[in-house]
């Protein structure tokens, strides 16, 4: 998604953002980029690593399976508790995890910014937990595994939504994280976010029907994409500082 640089400062609620200087155009925070090395690191013992025998140990310990919540839970020790999570660390390619980073770069970057590492570790598990949660409504009973974090960067994609299109329409690269939270009716007006959500929601109904493909991970789990994507866009003031 191309950005345009706003030649003048966004909406910062009197903060004289511009006055900050410009900013590199990559120019990750920290916490973000400690959470996409480890993704890389996770998937290269896997790939490289680990033996196929201990990787598939990895998948059935902390990848989801919705058959799991279908059996009593107290035959599977406590694995039913975090899967809900740790699935999101796995990923099934190296295009799977380069494409969730492409998309945790332009919409994590300015949401961490936002919210900071403490509250983005609370949104990371919710929004996982609230991706599987509505994928499992569908394919209850199932034995598919679903791994990757693409329900947590549909999540920052809804939650970014919220704010990173001032009332102008227009996006600040260096400085969307400081502009004004929409309210749902400024958001879902704003012709620019309702372009990008309308778009987010056509592309993941082509791929639930078939039609298109993309991450390069085989069968996509596009009903954790639109569970995230919902919470993200949903709940996000409850992790905004900025009110």
């Amino acid at each position: 998604m191309q950005q345009d640089q706003a030649a003048t400062s966004p909406d910062t609620d009197g903060e004289g953002a511009a006055s900050r200087g410009r900013e590199p155009a990559f120019n990750l925070p920290r916490g973000l980029t400690a959470i996409l090395l480890f993704l890389a690191l996770v998937h290269f013992l896997r790939t490289y690593v680990l033996p196929a025998e201990l990787d598939r140990e990895v998948i059935l310990n902390f990848a989801f399976l919705p058959v799991r919540y279908t059996l009593p839970l107290g035959e599977q020790g406590l694995v039913w508790l975090w899967t809900p999570v740790s699935y999101s660390f796995l990923h099934g390619s190296w295009e799977h995890l380069i494409f969730n980073i492409f998309w945790m770069i332009a919409f994590g970057a300015p949401v961490v910014r936002r919210i900071g590492i403490g509250r983005l570790a609370v949104f990371w598990c919710l929004s996982a937990a609230a991706a599987v949660g509505l994928h499992v409504i569908f394919h209850w009973g199932e034995m598919a595994v679903v791994i990757g974090a693409s329900g947590v960067v549909s999540g920052l994609m809804g939650a970014a939504a919220r704010f990173v299109f001032s009332p102008s329409g227009r996006i600040s690269r260096q400085f969307a994280h400081l502009n004004r939270r929409l309210s749902f009716a400024e958001t879902l007006t704003n012709r620019s976010a309702l372009v990008f959500t309308g778009i987010w929601f056509l592309t993941n109904f082509l791929v639930g029907f078939g039609i298109l493909s993309i991450g390069g991970a085989g069968s996509v789990a596009w009903e954790a994409h639109i569970g995230g994507f919902l919470f993200g866009f949903l709940l996000f003031a409850f992790f905004d500082p900025r009110g």
